[in-house]
């Protein structure tokens, strides 16, 4: 399995549970690998492959309109977006908010899942 990944991925999202949180989008910052077919290397055909443009930018309007109480349910939606959406057989998430909190850069969580059968070798 061949692996895509997108960096620093900064994208307004609608995310947490405190009043100060809930007055607007703040800045969350995602870090994905996600599996795609090793057919787009042999073929070098972007139908063979998950396009990382249309990736991030269904993630930058989905998040910019719904709104998460945690940054897990977040995470969680991302994943599943790449599974269901875009047929990603295996997801490594990382996403956190920028600045929430003083004196600490970003708090998050880390994600990774697979479909059933979806082995993943250790240096994914």
């Amino acid at each position: 399995m061949d692996f895509i990944f997108i960096e620093e991925l900064r994208v307004k999202a609608w995310v947490g549970i405190y009043a100060r949180e809930k007055t607007g989008p703040q800045t969350v910052e995602l870090n994905l690998t996600f599996g795609v077919p090793d057919a787009a290397a042999e073929h070098d055909d972007i139908a063979d492959t998950i396009d990382y443009a249309v990736v991030t930018e269904r993630i930058r309007r989905e998040l910019g309109e719904r709104h998460f109480n945690l940054i897990e349910s977040l995470g969680e939606f991302v994943v599943k977006l790449l599974f269901e959406e875009f047929g990603a057989p295996w997801v490594k998430l990382k996403v956190g908010k920028i600045g929430v909190m003083k004196d600490v850069r970003r708090v998050g969580v880390h994600i990774q899942r697979s479909k059933a059968g979806v082995v993943v070798p250790p240096a994914a």
